[in-house]
Order: structure tokens, then sequence, then C-alpha cells
């Protein structure tokens, strides 16, 4: 399986025509997009899209655009099932960013379902964020997503939002992509390829 994944940045050029270029099986979309930014995405109907809100979107262009809202849902294609989870760690007030307390997240993480692909726009707690910093609330990963990712070792999981290197990391048994920008994730290939 192929992935078009997209997060953080205005993508740099056509998104269809990375999908020309590219010939990707889905579309996932991370989070942190002006939504205009994400436009060409409406045209694009002929393979699934699936994404979750990053703390700097606003809502409603994932339902605009026909991207499946991938917060606390699954989806399935081809056998395969996908979840997700928006937004950060709690670090301002705010009425309309997508931002949970540590406690708000493993609440809402009680009882999901194991998935085989998980999309998150912050990533597991330790992996890939700023975990080491106590003042940088912003970019430290949530705790029961970690939990989530001990107790069910998905396969693959993808993140953005925290601005780490490597961009892919592995997890016991999990393939961890970190997307900036736009990327190109295949199965059996190592690595993200930035396009």
């Amino acid at each position: 399986m192929k992935i078009l994944a997209l997060s953080d940045r205005t993508p740099t050029y056509s998104i269809k025509q990375m999908v020309d270029d590219q010939n990707p099986d889905m579309i996932f979309t991370l989070g942190d997009f002006h939504a205009l930014a994400l436009a060409e995405l409406a045209e694009i109907n002929h393979i699934p899209k699936l994404g979750v809100y990053g703390n700097h979107c606003n809502r409603g262009y994932l339902e605009e655009y026909g991207i499946v809202n991938m917060h606390l849902n699954t989806f399935e294609y081809k056998g395969t099932v996908f979840g997700g989870f928006e937004g950060c760690v709690r670090y301002k007030t705010s009425t309309t960013a997508p931002m949970f307390t540590q406690e708000e997240c493993t609440e809402m993480m009680t009882n999901f379902p194991r998935v085989d692909v998980f999309l998150s726009h912050c990533p597991p707690y330790n992996i890939n964020d700023d975990h080491h910093d106590p003042n940088d609330l912003s970019h430290v990963g949530f705790t029961a997503l970690l939990d989530y990712l001990e107790k069910y070792s998905p396969a693959a999981w993808f993140h953005g939002h925290t601005y780490p290197n490597p961009v892919q990391t592995m997890y016991k048994n999990t393939f961890i992509y970190y997307i900036e920008g736009q990327g190109v994730i295949e199965s059996g290939k190592a690595g993200v390829v930035k396009i």
C-alpha cells in the first residue's frame, strides 16, 4: 500500500499533481492546515482520504473535502483497520483548537479498539516529542497514546506536530512515521520519501 501523507506545512506543489505523479492508494492529512491549503482534495475522490485536525486547524475542512475524520473513529479499507486521535496536549486556553489534557486523552482513549494503522497529530509520549522539557507542553506527546501503542502495537503510526529527526522510527513492532510537509510511504520500503 502506498500512502501520500500531508502534515503541518502547506504543500509545496499541487496535490492533484502529487497524486498523478505518485499514484497513492490513500491520502492521510495529519493536521495544522489552513483549509485552503488542502482545497484540491475536494476534487480527488477515487481513493480514500483520512485525516485528523491539528491544534492550529480551523475545523470543518475534513468534512468539506470528503476526508474521513479519524478522531476516535475507525475505518476499514482492503482488510486494514485505521484509527485516529486529533490535536495535542493542552498548552493554552482555547475554545476552538483541539487540545486536551493528559487526563482527557486517557479518558477518551479508554476502550478504543485495536487498529492496524493509527493517525494522530501529536505523537505518543516519549516518541518524537519534547518530553524532557516540562516547560514546553506544546510538544509533549500523549501518555494515553503511548499506553495504546504498548497495548496494541499497530503495524504503523503516522503523526506530525513535533518536528523531530529522523522521519521514521521503530517502537517495538510499530513503524512510526513523522511527516512534515508531504511524503510518500510505501509498504515494504524503508522511510518516508519526501516529494
